[in-house]
Order: structure tokens, then sequence, then C-alpha cells
């Protein structure tokens, strides 16, 4: 044997040992990462085929080469179509029953006609040892079959670079990284065939063991190096960017470990150089959204990006490690500006009259309500005044409701721009209108509902057909500070301005009346 011949049997017991040892470790420390289960399976095809090849290079008869070549054989035109289909599921495709029986079919066919090659020569037509090598290296005379597993073989690992090439477009700088190491990895079996079948191995030796070790390194740089919160698969990146909800996945010390593309619009400035960076780093921009981060409970909040208001959803979910140690975080933000809007929508509804645009009669009460418990700590005074338009039914029935409707309005109008910004007002019922005047004296509840009659009084409402004009009736009570329960109040406050609403009415209408114990009498 020449003095080098024991460097190349090193490499190949080197391979397949390595090979052995990837194998294990993927099926045991990654079986439900993508791609994994296949390449665990091509390690292990590429060990044996390694150690069975390093046997037959140390045999002692043709008889023993091809003995060894029959072990080889069992395994090795099974490599490819593992790869393929480990590249297949890296990218998130599955493949059904039907597509597995076409990958590995051929293959199939392969183990057949290389144990039954002596009977029809179709896969190597005569084989014999090289003279002159220090290994008893078989030198074949090849068939037809060989040159279709050969094309097999090529097309497999092709299409498998085709498809991580697909993926490589459009991906983020660490997917390109980890789809390089995929891609490298793929490359060096076809050249090291390639360098084989030209005869330019030494002594004719198949380095294909080597260069399958090799190459199933690479893949492990990509499919170990790159785990869950170091790397996602490729398939989830495609799933993670293109989700409308803004997502950022931390570790369990609160470092910055992945984002997808919808996250800038809430965090604009958080980029690739983030990741690896303290949470508490990377929100220093925005402390609001930094202890809502830091809180770790679902929230909501608001922004202002270029003066437009978003509202956002903040949910936290925990990642687990095989169901018991947290590893990490994912914090999710999901755009609910539009059912916020409607929320806002339907409560206005809920509290607003929808011709007037001022408090229906329940949210009116509730509002003075409120607004009567703030004035009570501070034993101010507040009124309340009734009111309503004078012979309205005269005026459906005569110019109908939809002039009904503008009187209506028109009142309100008039009756908002002689308040001030704290008072409150509602509809009471049809024509029917009330008014809570914070810290307000009877005389001045007085002068204010005065304020208003002249207006409504002294306005015209006229058009080329009509010319109308409108009166309305006041009725005006103090609303009691000293009462026990609030509501109590208001509810007394409202049935004696109702009695004064009626007593002007008595007195000949567009009038205003204060309500008081003894008597009512005309201001």
């Amino acid at each position: 044997m020449m003095e080098d011949g024991w460097i190349y049997l090193l490499l190949i017991g080197v391979a397949g040992i390595l090979s052995l040892v990837l194998s294990l470790f993927s099926h045991f420390a990654l079986k439900d990462a993508p791609g994994a289960r296949q390449y665990a399976m091509a390690a292990l095809c590429s060990a044996v085929f390694s150690f069975a090849y390093l046997f037959e290079l140390n045999s002692s008869s043709l008889i023993e080469v091809k003995f060894w070549l029959g072990i080889e054989y069992l395994v090795m035109p099974f490599i490819p179509g593992f790869i393929l289909w480990m590249c297949i599921d890296y990218a998130a495709v599955k493949l059904g029953k039907k597509s597995l029986f076409l990958l590995f079919g051929l293959p199939v066919l392969t183990v057949f006609l290389h144990h039954t090659n002596d009977l029809h020569n179709l896969y190597y037509t005569s084989i014999k040892l090289k003279e002159g090598v220090p290994f008893e290296v078989a030198e074949f005379t090849y068939g037809p079959f060989f040159f279709f597993h050969a094309l097999y073989l090529f097309l497999c690992l092709i299409i498998s670079m085709v498809i991580l090439l697909f993926q490589l477009a459009g991906s983020t700088l660490r997917f390109r990284v980890q789809i390089s190491f995929m891609i490298a990895g793929l490359f060096l079996p076809i050249a090291a065939n390639q360098y084989y079948l030209n005869d330019s191995s030494p002594y004719g030796i198949d380095l294909g063991p080597v260069s399958m070790s090799i190459s199933f390194v690479f893949h492990a740089l990509s499919l170990f190096s790159y785990r869950m919160f170091h790397v996602l698969p490729i398939a989830r990146e495609k799933v993670f960017d293109s989700m409308n909800e803004g997502v950022m996945v931390l570790d369990h010390k609160g470092a910055l470990v992945d984002y997808n593309k919808a996250l800038k619009k809430v965090i604009p400035h958080v980029t690739s150089s983030s990741i690896g960076s303290t949470i508490s780093h990377v929100m220093k921009q925005n402390r609001l959204l930094l202890d809502i981060i830091g809180g770790g409970r679902d929230s909501d909040f608001e922004l202002e990006p270029d003066g437009v208001t978003k509202h956002y959803q903040v949910t936290f979910s925990s990642v687990f490690k095989k169901h018991t140690t947290i590893i990490g975080s994912i914090i999710t933000f999901t755009d609910i500006t539009d059912r916020v809007i409607l929320q806002k929508k339907l409560a206005r509804l809920a509290a607003y009259d929808g011709l007037t645009q001022i408090y229906n009669r329940t949210h009116f009460l509730e509002k003075a309500e409120t607004a009567l418990i703030s004035l009570m700590k501070k034993e101010s005074s507040a009124a309340l005044i009734l009111f309503d338009i004078d012979h309205f039914k005269l005026v459906n029935d005569t110019y109908g409701h939809q002039m009904g409707d503008t009187v209506i309005t028109h009142v309100i109008q008039k009756a908002q721009a002689c308040l001030q910004p704290q008072d409150l007002i509602g509809r009471y019922g049809g024509e029917e209108f009330i008014i809570f005047l914070h810290e307000a004296k009877e005389e001045e509840a007085i002068a204010a509902a005065e304020s208003i009659r002249s207006s409504i009084e002294e306005s015209l409402l006229s058009s080329e057909s009509y010319k109308l004009h409108v009166t309305s009736s006041f009725g005006v009570s103090a609303v009691s500070c000293h009462s026990v329960s609030p509501g109590e109040a208001i509810k007394e406050a409202v049935e004696h301005a109702d009695h004064a609403l009626y007593a002007a009415k008595r007195a000949g209408r567009n009038n205003v009346q204060l309500f008081e114990e003894s008597e009512l009498y005309s201001v």
C-alpha cells in the first residue's frame, strides 16, 4: 500500500462516523424540525454506504468487493431521494403517498437491478479490479440503467437546489445564510460525483462518502444551529411575513429574536440590527409600549403615525419546551382600529339622539348623575331646565314631519349656542328637551333659560315656500346637592322642572317658570 493510502481510508472512516453521529443526533434532537426526519435517514444511509465502501477497499478479492458493493447498493440509491424530500419538507411542501412512490420507485428498481445484474448486465456490463493502486478498487463498464440512476441522482440534487433558490428570493439575511448552507451542501456531492466519473479521483477512489458527510455538515449547520429561537424555518417565515398582525418573538431573557414585516407599522424603528438586543433597548423610544410589554398582560394601546390614530391589541403567548419550560414569548399586535371605530359608533348610537346628535334620555340622566356626584363632593349647586316646542303637533300636521325635524334641529342649535361647554343637553321626549347646568344657582338657571327662549323666539325659519316662527316654554328647577342619592336628586329635579314647564304652558307658553315648594310664579 502506498504511504498516503491510509489517509483516504481514514477520511472515509471519519465520514461514516460523522454521518452516523449526525443521523442519530438529528433523530433525537430535531425530530420535529422540518426536513430533519429525511435528513436523519439520508445521513444514516450515507454512514452505511461509507462503512461498506471502507470494507470494499480493504477487500482481498473480487468476490468480497462485490459483496460490499451489494451492501452499498442497499442504501446508496435512496440518498438522493431523501435529500430531495428533505428540501421539499424544509420548504413546507408535503408529499403524498403517490409522490413518495414515484420518488423512491427508481431507487427500489436500482437496488433490484444491481443485485440481479449477473442475469441481465443492465447496471454494469463488466467489473474488474483496478491494477496499480493500493486498494481493491472496482473498475466498471457501465450498463444503460447506471446512467438512468446517475440522471436520477443529478435531478434530485438539482431540483433540491432550485427549490431552495426559489426560497432565497425575498428572504431576510438570516434565512439567506441558512439556505446558502443548504445549497452548498447540495453542490458538494455533484462536484465529487463528476470528479469520480471523470476518473480524476486519487487511485480511482469514490470520494462520494466523504463529500456526502461534508454535505451533511452543511445541512447540520442549517438545521441544528438555526433551531427554534435562532432562525425559524422557511415555511414559518412565509407565514410569519404574510400575517397582518405584527409579531415579535422574545427569548426567556427578554431579547428580541425575531419579528415580521407587519411589526414595522407598530414599531417603525425596529430593524434587523435589533435582533439580539433586549426589549428595553429596542423600545427605549416608546416607554408606554415598553411598560405594556413589561407587564406581560393583554391590553390595548393607540398610536398616531402620520397624525392618524391607530388602535392595537397586544396579546402575549408563552412558548414552551416539552410543554413545561418557558423558553420565550410571542407578542402579537393586532390592528383593531376598525373595531374600535365601530364600537365608538355603536356607543354613540346608544348614547345620542340620531336626529339632533345630543344625548338621548337614558344617557343624559347617567351623565347628569355622574356630574352631580362631583358637585356634591364640592358642595356646589346645579339646576335643571326642561323645555319643549310650543304647538309642535300643529307644525307637523301643517308642514309635515320633515319640517318637524327641521324645527327640532333648529331649536337645539339655538339652545346649544347659549350653553357653557360643561353643561349637558339631551332629548327627553319627542319635542321635549332637558338641560343640566353645572354650578348654577336658580337665578342663573332662569337667566340661561330666558336666553334660550328669546333666541328661539327671535329666529325665523324661512324658504321660498314658507316662513315659520316657533317659540318654546321652559320649566326650571334647582337640583339638590345635599341629597343622599344623586339619582334620586336628579329624578326629583326632573319632576319639579316638569311641574314648572306645565305652569309655563298654563301661563300662555313662550315663557320661563321656576319651580318652588310653595308656589309657581312667572318670571
